[in-house]
């Protein structure tokens, strides 16, 4: 986002829709959680900033682009119930930030289609998670709280911990082999999970990789409305 300071517009809007992706996935993962049974007794669905945020993930929003909330572990989500129901818990998140982005996205298709089309079929997830459109105000509000909620969502479905995606990946194997425990082992008791996002997300500085993964998942989110 740091790099989005020479639109102070953008910038907000993207701080913003950072702070709105963590607030909807933790609804949407503890609404997920509460509708197929696996959600503690008086477990509150409101967001919280000291169960939601991840320091990293945040210093990642802010230096990278796109950032992550805290993580879910498979160890908090039981799979007595099913593996298909914990798979679920875990997918509500990302999937309820790409939808609301998409939607965003589309309305700023509709509401502005005079710049919609070249912005959305010449523009890349990164270029435009970093304020770079260089759009009238409004145009810069509707579009990057789009694009942020979607940047955030897709980022989680990488299948790595601390992302949501690993717990989607642990569930839908029947058995999780060696090779799973080894990825919590190193990934998530060591953190080397966070390293490597850490480091995809801030080298090389003038275009992280983290944005060029993003570009691809995302270029049929933006080109769909184009």
């Amino acid at each position: 986002m740091l790099f989005a300071l020479g639109e102070p517009v953008a910038f907000a809007a993207l701080v913003v829709a950072f702070l709105l992706g963590l607030a909807l996935r933790a609804v949407a993962i503890r609404f997920t959680a509460r509708v197929v049974g696996l959600a503690e007794r008086g477990q509150t669905m409101l967001p919280s900033p000291r169960r939601d945020i991840d320091p990293f993930g945040a210093v990642s929003a802010a230096v990278g682009g796109v950032g992550w909330g805290k993580q879910l572990t498979v160890d908090d989500v039981p799979r007595w119930r099913g593996r298909g129901r914990a798979a679920a818990v875990f997918a509500a998140g990302p999937v309820a930030c790409i939808l609301a982005g998409e939607m965003l996205i589309a309305a700023y298709a509709v509401l502005f289609p005079a710049n919609a089309e070249g912005v959305l079929a010449f523009f890349d997830l990164g270029v435009l998670l970093r304020g770079g459109a260089g759009l009238p105000f409004v145009e810069q509000i509707v579009l990057s709280l789009g694009v942020g909620l979607l940047g955030f969502g897709l980022l989680a479905l990488i299948p790595i911990p601390p992302l949501d995606g690993f717990g989607i990946l642990y569930y839908a194997l029947r058995k999780p082999g060696p090779s799973m425990s080894w990825m919590r082992l190193w990934f998530e008791d060591k953190n080397v999970g966070v390293l490597i996002l850490l480091i995809l997300g801030f080298f090389p500085t003038s275009y992280p990789i983290l944005l060029l993964l993003l570009d691809v998942l995302g270029a049929l989110f933006l080109r769909v409305w184009s």
